[in-house]
């Protein structure tokens, strides 16, 4: 019997906000029949170059094989802001993905993103932008979040048509409004559903 197919939800998270957005995009992603999800992580950067992480994190979801990354109908990719930008760490794991660049593995799979910023204006959209790149170099198709999403026209903190984006406050204690959390949703049942059309 075949493996189901599988969206890999892959993020780095430092304070919980991104984890969390990842479990709501989960969630949507087991909504398309036919598809799971896979929850996986990178790990941090280490701060001085003597330092040598463990190979399995503590709690939480595993880190992310290339296998994981090869094998998947479909990528849904977060991160916190880091000034507008993905952090390092997300970006050092993309930059060990040659080989999946050379051999074309990653082509025509469908893919989006997601992030969560201390404040409204703290670089959500070109975070989102950013971690896109890498992924139309490996040929990916990225998928946003249409206005036919009603949650877009009314959302006041996160939830973007670039992705689902969550704005956790400056002291990191606002949880997802129901607006973030139905995108996240959306975004990952979208993601899940074209994957299926494209494989069957």
């Amino acid at each position: 019997m075949a493996a189901t197919p599988y969206i890999l939800v892959l993020y780095y998270s430092r304070t919980g906000h991104t984890a969390k957005l990842a479990q709501d995009i989960a969630r949507g992603v087991e909504q398309a029949s036919g598809m799971e999800a896979k929850i996986r992580i990178v790990p941090p950067v280490a701060s001085t170059t003597g330092e040598v992480l463990s190979p399995v994190p503590g709690e939480g979801p595993i880190y992310c094989e290339l296998d994981d990354l090869e094998c998947c109908a479909g990528l849904i990719l977060g991160s916190p802001t880091r000034f507008g930008n993905m952090a390092a760490p997300l970006k050092y794991f993309l930059e060990q993905t040659s080989s999946l660049w050379l051999s074309g593995a990653l082509v025509d799979k469908p893919c989006a993103v997601f992030t969560s910023s201390g404040s409204l204006h703290g670089g959500q959209e070109s975070t989102l932008l950013s971690m896109l790149i890498p992924l139309m170099h490996h040929g990916m198709l990225p998928i946003g979040l249409p206005y036919t999403q009603a949650s877009l026209m009314t959302t006041t903190t996160g939830g973007t048509p670039y992705g689902a984006s969550h704005v956790s406050g400056h002291a990191g204690g606002v949880d997802l409004s129901a607006d973030e959390s139905t995108l996240a949703i959306a975004l990952g049942k979208r993601v899940a559903v074209l994957a299926k059309r494209l494989i069957e």
